[in-house]
């Protein structure tokens, strides 16, 4: 198995040599195989274990032997213990769940305090049936059935062109201890079960297993590698971007040969699941929308727009109150307040008052259905909702608009937008305010 390793590692690993480079090691025969073999390869290698104190003193066990296999390879180990159950509770996870979670948090935290290059796990080519298996008894479309990726960002895993028997026999060849974890004997895991009920079956049936799936794998990463050539064509055609939005044409998608297909290409990494809603959401009426832990997806008009969670709609009734001496202010946006002489030309980031005609305190606040004003440069009023639709601003824009407003809820200046008549200088006016919306420092 050595020098297929090595030769495994040059065909397709050669950028680990000279790196420095992290093995996620748990105690068990994979992790310390790989680690034995890097080790003996001469590559720049430490070791990172996690307890995760879900077997008591076997888990403590665990991080002794793994201490201690750093020692006598001469490598640096950093080890680190969980409380994995009070962290599942606290985070309502399952228990598998939560020690992933915690574990590769803080696989990411050692690379960037310590300047590694990449994270070596030691998934294999039964753990990638194992997957391929578990994804399709859930129910997954084809990248779910293209197994372990070898390499994802800095993540690399060169033992997945090897079986758990391969492993087992260089283990035993050379004399090599591992400690063994009890409970991957149990059948209570999902992954356990087909572990050991269904590949050891599947092998019977055809003891090249590894082989086939490997080509299987190997034909369905290509099937994928054409979609994602496709969706990357359809992307720069449907797709726009603005800031951190971004714009779905609703008309050019519903011209595609399977909307709701492209739609989950388009739209899988941002955490939606209920596609038939999504899908349905090109159909509904502005305004509608679907939200994940992270993004909103709105129907708005002609698009869908997809924004960031935390930078949608603040629905909130707050007000902001501004004293006559105030000069600038910089929350909820930067505004500056100065006495002039005279009138120029502005451009739609200041606007003249005539401050005799303001009633201090003045409100900064968000508009309503109810908000009416008298526009510069148009003759009556005109409610604020309308003036925004005749603006056509998408709805995330006009969740951004705010109002300064005088005594009695009058709109003073629609911010950025459009000045109500009112209170507009004369030419006899003496006390004249400018307001502008500045860039502070």
């Amino acid at each position: 198995m050595e020098q297929k390793f090595l030769e495994h590692l040059i065909a397709s690993f050669q950028f680990l040599n000279g790196k420095n480079n992290l093995i996620a090691i748990s105690g068990g025969v994979d992790s310390v195989v790989i680690t034995h073999l890097l080790k003996k390869l001469n590559y720049s290698i430490s070791l990172a274990h996690c307890n995760f104190q879900l077997r008591g003193h076997e888990s403590d066990l665990d991080e002794t032997f793994v201490i201690e296999l750093g020692k006598s390879l001469h490598l640096k180990t950093f080890t680190t213990k969980f409380d994995t159950s009070e962290y599942a509770k606290k985070n309502k996870l399952s228990t598998q769940l939560a020690a992933r979670e915690l574990r590769y948090n803080w696989f990411d935290s050692l690379v960037n305090v310590h300047n590694f290059d990449y994270l070596i796990t030691a998934h294999h080519a039964d753990d990638n049936i194992e997957t391929f298996l578990i994804n399709l008894t859930r129910g997954t479309g084809l990248e779910g059935l293209t197994g372990i990726p070898p390499i994802n960002k800095n993540i690399v895993r060169p033992l997945l062109a090897f079986s758990r028997e391969e492993i087992l026999t260089y283990a035993s060849q050379n004399n090599i201890l591992w400690r063994e974890d009890a409970s991957n004997s149990e059948t209570k895991y999902l992954r356990n079960k087909i572990r050991h009920s269904v590949i050891p079956i599947l092998k019977e049936i055809n003891p090249g297993l590894i082989t086939s799936f490997n080509k299987t794998i190997h034909f369905l990463k290509e099937s994928q590698q054409i979609i994602d050539d496709k969706i990357q064509e359809t992307s720069l055609e449907i797709i726009t971007k603005e800031d951190d939005i971004l714009k779905f044409n609703i008309q050019k998608i519903k011209k595609l040969s399977n909307p709701k297909a492209y739609l989950y290409q388009f739209l899988k990494d941002y955490g939606f699941t209920e596609w038939n809603d999504v899908h349905n959401l090109i159909y509904t009426e502005t305004g509608k929308l679907i939200t994940t832990k992270s993004h909103t997806l709105l129907k708005d008009r002609d698009f869908l727009l997809l924004l960031p969670s935390c930078n949608f709609i603040n629905t909130d009734n707050q007000k902001f109150t501004i004293d006559e001496d105030t000069s600038t202010i910089n929350k909820p946006i930067s505004l500056s307040f100065k006495n002039v002489q005279k009138t120029t030309s502005l451009d739609k980031n200041s606007i003249y008052v005539n401050k005799n005609l303001l009633n201090y305190p003045l409100t900064l606040r968000r508009w309503n259905e109810a908000d009416i004003f008298f526009p510069k440069g148009m003759k009556g009023k005109k409610k604020v909702s309308k003036y925004l639709k005749d603006e056509k601003l998408s709805l995330i824009e006009k969740q951004n608009i705010w109002l300064l407003c005088s005594d009695k809820n009058e709109v003073v200046w629609i911010i950025g937008k459009r000045q109500d008549s009112r209170f507009l200088p004369s030419d006899e006016s003496t006390n004249i305010l400018q307001i502008s919306i500045y860039q502070p420092l």
